[in-house]
């Protein structure tokens, strides 16, 4: 595979992606990266028997960050008194813990992943389709990087309430401090504690991060997108609400590219790179005993639901030490 920087230069595909380069299942994208050899490699992670779910409730972020979701309304049916089933209404996938699909963003000027065409993105149409990581999950080593830690024995915490932007070389310097490092096919998980904080504090500060979609998140750079693709990792998850800092920084380094978001950095990391990206992850308990045992890696499953033509889900993740 090409380096990050290669990508870059590309002429037979959109500069930064990865279009075409997957021969086999070329649909999953990044995903690809954790194969046979990565999960047995990752089963050794399995000492312990303890199973951590890194699920929040379906209707923990109420209202949701993004004003364009809702949280779901669960209702109880009976067609007899002997009989209950369960109905869900309004229920966005992408409101809680969840992953975001390769149809989630479209790069700007280019289209979807691999080219698909628009018209094929539609329900029920299996192109680049959530389905994919659910008739083959993803499942590797799971690896925390614990940023939230590292800032607070340095005694620099980090200030949730004012959306700090994360740089790339915090990943790194995590990972040092932690004595551990990333491979090939691995799915990252970094720890910054910001879900937990909007969960415990007050109504008002959520009621203004969420008016001014304000979140903790890593800086919109080129150097992001070339850590992920260049560690050829296979999933992104992170407890932030868009991996990603918001607002989008002036500095973006793709406010050409993505004119439509003011610069976001999905349609690079999803729409060219073809990565999957988790959001809202739960990982307060899986950080605590990372801590207590330092040990920093687990075996990881992601299970989609298996929603043909779905664009993103919950994650349905399971961390297994």
């Amino acid at each position: 595979m090409p380096t990050y920087r290669q990508l870059t230069r590309r002429t037979d595909a959109p500069p930064g992606s990865s279009w075409h380069l997957f021969a086999d299942r070329p649909e999953r994208g990044m995903a690809n990266f954790a194969g046979p050899q990565q999960i047995r490699r990752a089963a050794a992670c399995v000492t312990e028997g303890h199973a951590f779910n890194l699920d929040y409730p379906l209707d923990a972020f109420d209202p949701p960050m993004s004003k364009t979701r809702g949280v779901p309304h669960h209702r109880i049916t009976a067609k007899h008194e002997q009989a209950r089933d369960d109905v869900l209404d309004n229920f966005h996938l992408q409101a809680s813990t969840q992953v975001d699909g390769l149809r989630h963003r479209r790069a700007s000027g280019h289209g979807f992943y691999n080219g698909v065409p628009d018209d094929e993105i539609t329900p029920g149409s299996p192109r680049l389709g959530i389905q994919l990581w659910a008739e083959t999950p993803l499942v590797g080593r799971g690896v925390l990087i614990d940023i939230d830690g590292l800032l607070r024995d340095r005694g620099t915490p980090l200030d949730h309430a004012d959306g700090p932007a994360l740089t790339t070389e915090l990943l790194d310097e995590a990972l040092a401090a932690q004595n551990c490092h990333v491979e090939p096919g691995d799915l990252v998980l970094v720890h910054t504690g910001w879900a937990a904080w909007y969960l415990t504090t007050t109504q008002d500060v959520r009621a203004e991060v969420r008016a001014q979609r304000r979140a903790t998140g890593f800086a919109q750079s080129r150097a992001f997108a070339a850590w992920c693709w260049d560690h050829r990792i296979a999933l992104l998850a992170t407890d932030t609400f868009a991996v990603e800092v918001l607002p989008v920084l002036d500095t973006s380094d793709f406010r050409h590219t993505a004119p439509e978001d003011d610069g976001m950095m999905h349609q690079e990391l999803i729409a060219k790179l073809g990565l999957p990206l988790g959001e809202l992850w739960n990982l307060h308990a899986l950080a605590l005993d990372c801590r207590t045992t330092r040990r920093w890696d687990s075996l990881l499953t992601v299970k989609p639901l298996n929603l043909t033509g779905g664009v993103g889900s919950p994650a349905n993740a399971t961390a297994l030490r």
